[in-house]
């Protein structure tokens, strides 16, 4: 067994430090050299992919991708790369496939009708479904459409119809005057439904474009609560709460949300929620080991039987999750690298492990 880790991470982008690599990446290094392993930091660039594959092959037991979305103009060669390291031994953290179906915005419908996700979610992958659906969805209330591989709430817009509809209208008509809120930075644009849609064109193009459209739920300005995970088990919350403004719902830093930490135990329900639907989360995003380091973030709504609060799954997040306001967790990352690879080293590869 190799007692080396590659963790891979791209140049420029906000989430590094003054010295160029995420702040949080360090730590683990430096965690896993107190278990006598050893690690370093390599940048990917699709010029050097040979090169970096070679390298990675020869010396790691395993890799950690830390890239986020965006920071690559296109991530095909990397992910490529990925797929070649896994199917020659290296163990991935995660697979690139796993990193490609929890971080897409489908995983949100792939989950829906369980008790994570209502049944009044859709996505639209062609322009001309997303105009024919979407005035229809709209007849039912203000609307939530997030495009596929954003980050930092880039792309994610709440649509509110401002004229009043006629009664038992079918569908909102393009002509209709709308207010769209984008959580980026919480700023408002009026415009025509039809103008809306014609907008949205850039988030189908290309591959893997796509645009959730869910309900917008109101209690999002009580905060956006978030599950850090370490595969299988719950490390840390993560309570985010919007600006104090009239039209702010964004749950991020850069729009003004307010971050508190807190510990599991502050959060039994949704814990033990998120604890019991683990197995049916890997099971429906394709069966894939579980990221090393993901997120689930939920927003509080109100079931409408029995009055009793509710966990709505907004998003999740696996490809590259930060935690640099709590460097502690590396000495947890580090030890979950560390057993994960120890049990690979004493499993032959040829026969799947039984599980129940």
């Amino acid at each position: 067994m190799k007692q080396h880790v590659v963790i891979f991470e791209a140049r420029g982008g906000s989430d590094k430090g003054e010295y160029g690599y995420r702040p949080d990446s360090k730590p683990i290094i430096d965690s896993l050299s107190e278990r006598g392993w050893t690690s370093e930091i390599v940048f990917y660039r699709d010029e050097d992919r040979g090169e970096i594959y070679r390298h990675t092959l020869e010396r790691a037991g395993a890799y950690v991708s830390r890239v986020n979305p965006g920071n690559l103009r296109d991530e095909t060669g990397y992910f490529q790369m990925l797929r070649e390291l896994v199917k020659h031994g290296v163990v991935g953290l995660p697979h690139p496939d796993a990193m490609i179906n929890y971080g897409a915005k489908n995983c949100v419908e792939k989950l829906k009708g369980t008790d994570l996700v209502p049944r009044d979610v859709r996505c639209y992958y062609d322009f001309e479904t997303f105009k024919a659906e979407f005035p229809r969805s709209l007849t039912h209330g203000v609307r939530v459409a997030k495009q596929n591989r954003g980050s930092t709430g880039e792309g994610i817009w709440r649509v509110e119809v401002i004229d009043e509809l006629p009664a038992n209208a079918t569908a909102v008509k393009l002509d209709a005057r709308v207010k769209c809120t984008e959580a980026k930075d919480n700023h408002v644009e009026e415009m025509t439904l039809g103008e809306f849609i014609d907008f949205c064109v850039q988030y189908l193009d290309g591959e893997g474009g796509m645009i959730l459209d869910m309900p917008f739920l109101e209690r999002i300005k009580e905060g956006e609560i978030r599950v850090f995970m370490l595969r299988n088990k719950v490390v840390n919350i993560v309570h985010k709460k919007p600006a104090d403004a009239p039209d702010a719902f964004s749950a991020t830093l850069f729009s003004g949300a307010e971050y508190s930490y807190q510990h599991p135990s502050e959060w039994p329900d949704l814990v033990n929620l998120v604890q019991k639907n683990v197995p049916l989360i890997r099971e429906r995003l394709g069966g894939y080991d579980l990221p090393l380091i993901w997120t689930i973030d939920f927003i509080l709504d109100t079931d409408a039987v029995s009055g009793a609060d509710k966990y709505v799954l907004g998003e999740i997040n696996a490809s590259c999750v930060g935690f640099s306001t709590h460097l502690e967790l590396s000495e947890d990352v580090a030890d979950e690298i560390v057993r994960l690879m120890e049990a690979e080293a004493v499993v032959n590869p040829r026969w799947m492990a039984f599980t129940a």
